[in-house]
C-alpha cells in the first residue's frame, strides 16, 4: 500500500500546474492532490471519493501551517484525519481551515478532504506558511471545537450579519510548547496584539461560482487583503472578538482578519469567509430571484406616482398632499406592525399600502377643511428633512461609535430633520417644489432595487432597520459603490434637477399655494344661494337628484303594465 501511495504521488507530481498563483488538479481519480506553500488549487470534490491533500517540501524556518478550502455554498469537510471525524479535529463549512503546528525536522503534511453533497464540489484551496515570529490565528481559542481555530464564523439575517473568532497567540518555535493565553496580560503576552477587520465587495450582481473563487484568492494572504480590501475597524485584545455588519442581501461579501504583533511587527491572517446574505437553496426568496412580487408590484406604483410628483407636484397640490401624507403614515405604521406582530411579508405590505392610503386622503382632507399650510407643508419638510438626515448617515459619519447610542442616533437625526423645515420657513413654495424633486425621484431609485440591486435604496433601508431591530446599532453599515449606482445615483440627480427646474418655470408667475378649498366652496354655495339669475341656482339638491337617478335606472328594469284588457276577436 505504502508503495502505491508513493508511485500515486509521483504520477501527480509529473502532472503540470497553471503558472502563478493558481494551479489546477492534475488527476483528481487518483484520490491524492499535491499542493505548493501559497499557490492556489482548483479541484471537485465527489460525495464517494474523499481526496488526501498532501504538501511537501517544507521549509525549516516554517512553524505552521495553515490549510484553507472554500467553495460558493455547498459544505466541504477537511480533517486531519481519514478515518474518524472528530469535532476537534475536523470543519465542515464554505470557508474551512486547519493549523498544522509543525514537529521538529517535519517536512510533509497530510489533510483529507470530503463532501456529503450530492453533486460535486468545486474548490479551491491554499495552504499557507508562517514563522515562529508571526502570531497563530485561533491560538488562545476557548469557545469553538477546534484547539488551535483560525476560522471565522458567521451568522446572517435579514438585518445584519455578525462574523466571530478565536483570539490569536504568539508564535513560537517548534518542539517548543506555546505561550499561556491568559496567565499574564502585559506585552510579553498575547493581550499585546491587535486585530484589522477587513471587508471586501464582490462585483455587484454577480452571483457565479467562478467569480466568487477568483476574489477569495485577493483575501487570503496578509499582502493582497490589505492591498484589495477596505479595514473597517481595529480590535484590541480587550475587546469582544465579534463584529456586526448590516446585511446585504444578493450582493457578495468576503470578510477577513489580520492579526497584527506590534511588538515584532508580524501579521498573519485568517481564513476568509464569504456571504450573500441569502440562500442559494431556498425553494422561495432565494439569492437568484430575491425580489418578491407584491414588493415589485408595491414600489413600481410607488415609482409611478412619485414620478409625477417630481414634475408635477406643486401644480397637483393635493396630489403631492397625498403623497407625503402616505409616505408619512405608511412608514410608521409598518415600524409598528414589524414590531408587534409576526405577519407574513406580503401582508404587512398590503396593510402598509391601505394605511398609507389613509394617511393621504387624511391629510388631503385636513388641507380642504381646515386649509392650514403651515401644518402641511411641515409635514412636506419632515420627509425632506428624513431624507436629508438618511444621507447623512449613510456616509462614514454614520459608522461613528458616538452614533451606536440609541438616544444619541435619535436625536441627532431628528433635529437635522427638523432642521429643513425650518431653513425653508422663509420660501415654502421652494420647500415644496425641492421636496417634490428629490422625494419624487428618490422612490424611481426604490423601484429599481426591486428589479436591479443599487446601494442607494440602503439610505433609507438602513434607517429602517435601525427603528426594527435594536441590535443594530452596532452594525457597520459599509455598502459597494459600483458601476451600478454611478449610473443610477446620476439618474436620480437628473429627474431630481430636471423636476425642480421644470416646476420653478412653469410655477413662475402664479400664486405660491392654491386657496383655501372649504371657503371656495362655502362662498360658491352662498352664492348659489342668493342669486336666483345663476344658472346653477335651478340645480336640484345633490340628493334629489340622486334619487331620480335611481328611480330612473330602477325603471328599466321592470316589466311593462299592460293598458287594459284585450280580448280575442269574435267570428
Amino acid at each position: 500500500m505504502e508503495l502505491l501511495r508513493l508511485l500515486a504521488l509521483a504520477v501527480v507530481a509529473l502532472q503540470p500546474g497553471v503558472a502563478g498563483g493558481a494551479e489546477t488538479v492534475g488527476n483528481p481519480s487518483e484520490g491524492v492532490i499535491e499542493f505548493s506553500v501559497g499557490k492556489f488549487r482548483y479541484f471537485k470534490l465527489n460525495r464517494p471519493f474523499p481526496e488526501e491533500a498532501i504538501l511537501r517540501n517544507i521549509s525549516s524556518n516554517v512553524t505552521f501551517l495553515i490549510f484553507q478550502i472554500h467553495s460558493q455554498y455547498q459544505n466541504t469537510t477537511i480533517s486531519f484525519s481519514k478515518q474518524t471525524l472528530l469535532p476537534n479535529s475536523s470543519g465542515t463549512g464554505t470557508d474551512k481551515g486547519l493549523v498544522f503546528i509543525l514537529r521538529p525536522e517535519q517536512s510533509m503534511c497530510f489533510w483529507y478532504l470530503e463532501t456529503l453533497d450530492a453533486e460535486p464540489v468545486q474548490n479551491v484551496a491554499i495552504p499557507l506558511s508562517y514563522s515562529e515570529r508571526d502570531p497563530v490565528p485561533g491560538g488562545c481559542n476557548l469557545e469553538f471545537d477546534l484547539d488551535i481555530d483560525p476560522n471565522i464564523y458567521l451568522e446572517f439575517d435579514f438585518f445584519e450579519t455578525t462574523i466571530k473568532f478565536a483570539p490569536a497567540n504568539l508564535g513560537y518555535a517548534r518542539g517548543t510548547d506555546p505561550p499561556p493565553c491568559d496567565i499574564r496580560t502585559g506585552q510579553d503576552s498575547r493581550w499585546r496584539l491587535q486585530y484589522d477587520v477587513y471587508q471586501y465587495f464582490l462585483p455587484e450582481d454577480d452571483l457565479t461560482e467562478e467569480g466568487l473563487l477568483k476574489h477569495l484568492q485577493r483575501m487570503a494572504e496578509v499582502p493582497q487583503v490589505t492591498a484589495n480590501a477596505i479595514k473597517v475597524v481595529t480590535l484590541t485584545a480587550n475587546d469582544k472578538t465579534s463584529v456586526s455588519f448590516s446585511s446585504l442581501r444578493g450582493q457578495g461579501v468576503i470578510y477577513n482578519v489580520i492579526v497584527w504583533d506590534p511588538f515584532l511587527n508580524t501579521s498573519a491572517a485568517y481564513v476568509p469567509v464569504h456571504t450573500y446574505a441569502c440562500s442559494f437553496e431556498a425553494m422561495e426568496d432565494n439569492c437568484s430571484s430575491l425580489g418578491r412580487v407584491s414588493t415589485k408590484v408595491f414600489f413600481t406604483l410607488f415609482a409611478l406616482l412619485g414620478l409625477f410628483i417630481c414634475f408635477f407636484g406643486h401644480r397637483f397640490w393635493k396630489t403631492e398632499l397625498f403623497f407625503i401624507g402616505f409616505i408619512f403614515m405608511g412608514f410608521f405604521f409598518y415600524i409598528l406592525i414589524s414590531r408587534l406582530t409576526l405577519i407574513n411579508f406580503d401582508v404587512r405590505l398590503i396593510l402598509t399600502a391601505i394605511t398609507g392610503s389613509v394617511g393621504g386622503l387624511f391629510l388631503v382632507a385636513a388641507w380642504w377643511r381646515f386649509g392650514i399650510l403651515m401644518l402641511c407643508m411641515l409635514c412636506v419638510g419632515l420627509v425632506l428633512g428624513f431624507l436629508v438626515s438618511s444621507v447623512t448617515f449613510f456616509t462614514p459619519l454614520g459608522n461613528l461609535t458616538v452614533f451606536r447610542n440609541d438616544g444619541v442616533f435619535w436625536v441627532t437625526f431628528s433635529c437635522i430633520a427638523i432642521l429643513i423645515p425650518v431653513v425653508f420657513m422663509g420660501c415654502l413654495r421652494m420647500l415644496n417644489i425641492v421636496t417634490c424633486g428629490f422625494i419624487g425621484s428618490y422612490s424611481v431609485v426604490l423601484a429599481i432595487d426591486s428589479y436591479l440591486y443599487t446601494s442607494l435604496s440602503y439610505i433609507t433601508l438602513n434607517v429602517l432597520k435601525r427603528a426594527l431591530n435594536t441590535h443594530f446599532r452596532s452594525a457597520f453599515t459599509n455598502v459597494p459603490f459600483q458601476t451600478n449606482d454611478f449610473i443610477i445615483l446620476a439618474v436620480w440627480g437628473m429627474l431630481a434637477v430636471s423636476g425642480i427646474t421644470l416646476q420653478i418655470r412653469i410655477e413662475r408667475g402664479q400664486p405660491s399655494f392654491p386657496p383655501h378649498p372649504y371657503k371656495l366652496w362655502k362662498r360658491e354655495r352662498e352664492r348659489r344661494v342668493t342669486n336666483i339669475l345663476d344658472p346653477s341656482y335651478h340645480i336640484p339638491p345633490l340628493r334629489e337628484r340622486l334619487h331620480g337617478r335611481l328611480t330612473q335606472i330602477r325603471e328599466l328594469f321592470q316589466k311593462e303594465q299592460p293598458a287594459g284588457e284585450r280580448t280575442p276577436l269574435l267570428l
